[in-house]
């Protein structure tokens, strides 16, 4: 038994054949056959390209949430403004950077990372990384968006509603709750 502190370990396993069974739109899965302790073990998992999210505070200590569609979870749920790496080794505070934009019409002034997470690790690769932003203000123009980002609903909220909401059952993005309360809890600290 160990006193130090807990932390994730890096581990892997020979992987005997790998293969993309599904190509999609924005992501793939890939089934792998590793080689664990002398036996095969098949796995399937999303293969994510990874992404972003911001955790935007105005100087009234307000987070910037926005509300859009969600057609696998069929909600329209309130997130933090995020998107994906949009290719191999994008560094990841300028996609966040970008995503603010594109998604808020905001720019912020200082940025700090805040938390770094897996999504699923029993069933995807994805990692998202939560900056910190405040010194925010709006763009010099407006972003055209489409799709599921057209109907953007933008709102500034108390971060104690947003503790509430979470532990109330009323927001489910998992964005929002880790960052929510990561910084709730370095507040704490």
């Amino acid at each position: 038994m160990t006193d130090a502190p807990i932390a994730d370990e890096s581990a892997s396993f020979d992987v005997t054949a790998s293969e993309r069974v599904f190509e999609g739109a924005v992501w793939d899965i890939t089934r792998d056959t590793v080689d664990y302790n002398g036996k095969d073990m098949v796995r399937e998992y999303i293969d994510h390209t990874g992404a972003v999210a911001v955790f935007a505070e105005d100087e009234d200590g307000r987070v910037l949430v926005i509300q859009q569609y969600r057609h696998p979870v069929q909600l329209r749920d309130w997130e933090l403004p995020a998107g994906l790496l949009d290719h191999e080794g994008e560094d990841h505070l300028t996609a966040a950077k970008r995503e603010l934009a594109e998604e808020a019409d905001v720019e912020a002034d200082d940025w700090q990372h805040l938390v770094r997470y897996n999504t699923s690790s029993g069933g995807s690769n994805e990692f998202i990384e939560v900056f910190r932003a405040t010194g925010v203000r709006a763009t010099s123009s407006a972003f055209e968006r489409e799709a599921e980002e057209a109907d953007i609903v933008i709102r500034w909220v108390p971060r104690a509603e947003l503790v509430a909401g979470i532990l109330e059952g009323r927001l489910h993005n998992s964005a929002l709750i880790v960052a929510t309360l990561a910084v709730e809890a370095a507040e704490r600290r």
